[in-house]
């Protein structure tokens, strides 16, 4: 069994990589990931990416921050320690609007950068894992699970037949306990 974990196909040319998408998809090659150095238009309908659901995890953190807010300060100004000031009324909706407004963006703001940290896996102190450090550069990297049953020398040749300026084969890691 071969130690080949991920097929790397190295591009110099962002049309050349499009087309390697192309010529992997034709053939059922499924494609694990891509890693560019800038933003490549049209990429994540080609990959089949679907919207992000962030938006809803925010709206859900902001009614958070907005119901935990509205409640300790009815609690505290209706149950707690009423106030009779010139006559107004305890449960004045208009003084809990500036509260209730900055509570749920502060919710929202930490919720939205806990749910990015857990969704992404990059939480402080874990080191990111970077297929070819020139993607972080000027190559524009094609990352294909090996595990599948497509030859690898087809998949070779179907990166070299894009345009691939290098096919890499990355090799798992043992680590030795001796």
């Amino acid at each position: 069994m071969s130690n080949t974990k991920f097929i790397l196909g190295c591009f110099d040319d962002p049309d050349d990589m499009m087309k390697g998408i192309d010529n992997l998809q034709k053939a059922s090659v499924p494609i694990y990931d891509i890693y560019t150095p800038m933003p490549i238009h049209g990429i994540e309908d080609k990959m089949g990416v679907k919207d992000s659901r962030l938006g809803y995890a925010a709206f859900c953190f902001g009614c958070l921050g907005a119901t935990v807010i509205f409640s300790i300060v009815y609690y505290t100004l209706v149950h707690d320690w009423p106030m009779n000031i010139g006559g107004k009324p305890s449960f004045a909706i208009p003084n809990f609007v500036p509260f209730t407004f900055e509570w749920t963006i502060l919710f929202t703001a930490f919720g939205m950068t806990f749910t990015y940290f857990a969704a992404t896996h990059l939480f402080p102190g874990r080191a990111p894992r970077v297929m070819d450090l020139r993607a972080t550069d000027d190559r524009f990297v094609i990352a294909v699970s090996a595990k599948g049953n497509v030859p690898h020398e087809d998949i070779t040749n179907l990166l070299k037949d894009a345009g691939a300026v290098e096919v890499k084969h990355n090799e798992r890691k043992y680590v030795s306990y001796e």
